[in-house]
């Protein structure tokens, strides 16, 4: 009887824990605060970064291929373009592996951004790629083809596996509540692309509680997770997005026009917008979306930075006819390992539309 009475206190306590953490998590920003931090900023423009050694987020971030020399250097060519902010994913495997270590790595990349003067928005999950992410060594890249390596996070059966959220649930609480009040980080990208890859609606839970847990900790820092596809073509998940985030985030790799076309949707919410995912050059180019971004005010974040382990110069098609040489036209990425642009012109372009921007 005792044991049951000592059971049920503990439940209890852990719900009134719980009740008591949500009373303190912070809401969602108001329209003017979300106005007045958006006003404090430069225009935003970067890129989605990983160094060029690093097939995935994973490999990214794990101790024995950590690469800072490799990151300082390429974050110098960044800044050299123009760039203020990255975007970069994490993994919550390299987290669970050991919490400090990674922590202490966060660190040495931010001091790293930071003398480059580049803040960073932060991705803690992803739906995106391949679907069975593991530590370790990671693949090497398939001939040819697209982020052949990249991976899901947290994985696609574990997307629905509740038995694994308090361990979700601890790693976005601990990297959140870590880097809190870090003026280096610009924002919370919680998860990327949540639905892509087969999931559709079942990401919805796991969605909420990555909103809940990360405003748990309340981070002065605003929190977003981006629309994405043909916008709103997934209503339960792109209500939960809309609905948590204190600045608009999206994606758009289609025509001018189809782009255009969801700016206007997206400004029916009448907060600021970053666009953290553009850029295929066979539609979708700096020439005429740049234009667009600065016109609108909107932050402007590309597909990749230089050319590497993830072979996305190689276009999405190259999963189904691999290519057997580079490409004359890439289709993500800017710069060669050594910091020369695949194209002159248009990073002469990206630092016309950074001077016009003027902020």
């Amino acid at each position: 009887m005792k044991v049951k009475q000592n059971f049920k206190l503990v439940v209890l306590s852990l719900f009134v824990l719980l009740f008591v953490l949500q009373l303190n998590a912070r809401e969602k920003w108001s329209i003017e605060k979300a106005e007045k931090w958006y006003a404090e900023q430069p225009w935003l423009i970067g890129c989605n970064f990983s160094p060029n050694t690093a097939i995935n987020q994973i490999e990214m971030w794990q101790e024995d291929t950590f690469d800072p020399e490799t990151i300082d250097r390429e974050l110098g060519y960044a800044e050299e373009v123009g760039f203020n902010v990255m975007r970069v994913y994490l993994h919550y495997l390299v987290w669970a592996r050991n919490p400090q270590r990674l922590k202490k790595r966060i660190e040495e990349y931010l001091t790293i951004s930071y003398k480059h003067n580049i803040k960073t928005i932060f991705v803690l999950f992803d739906d995106c790629w391949y679907e069975y992410p593991n530590l370790g060594k990671q693949p090497e890249p398939k001939k040819g083809i697209h982020n052949s390596g990249w991976v899901q996070c947290p994985g696609q059966e574990q997307v629905t596996q509740t038995e694994l959220f308090p361990v979700l649930r601890a790693y976005t609480k601990d990297i959140i509540a870590s880097f809190r009040n870090d003026d280096r980080i610009l924002l919370w990208d919680v998860y990327n692309e949540p639905g892509n890859k087969g999931h559709g609606a079942e990401t919805v839970p796991l969605l909420k509680g990555v909103f809940n847990w990360a405003l748990e900790e309340n981070p002065t820092q605003p929190v977003s997770a981006g629309v994405w596809g043909k916008y709103p073509d997934r209503p339960l998940l792109n209500k939960v997005q809309i609905e948590n985030s204190d600045i608009i985030t999206f994606h758009v790799y289609d025509t001018v026009e189809d782009s255009k076309k969801l700016i206007e949707k997206l400004k029916e919410n009448k907060r600021p917008m970053i666009c953290t995912e553009y850029m295929r050059r066979d539609v979708n180019t700096f020439e005429n979306h740049l234009p667009i971004f600065v016109d609108e005010n909107i932050g402007a974040i590309n597909w990749g930075l230089v050319s590497g382990r993830t072979q996305t110069i190689y276009p999405w098609e190259s999963w189904e006819k691999p290519y057997d040489k580079e490409p004359e036209v890439w289709f993500h990425d800017i710069l060669r390992k050594d910091g020369t642009p695949f194209d002159k012109k248009e990073v002469k372009f990206i630092k016309k539309m950074i001077k016009k921007a003027g902020k």
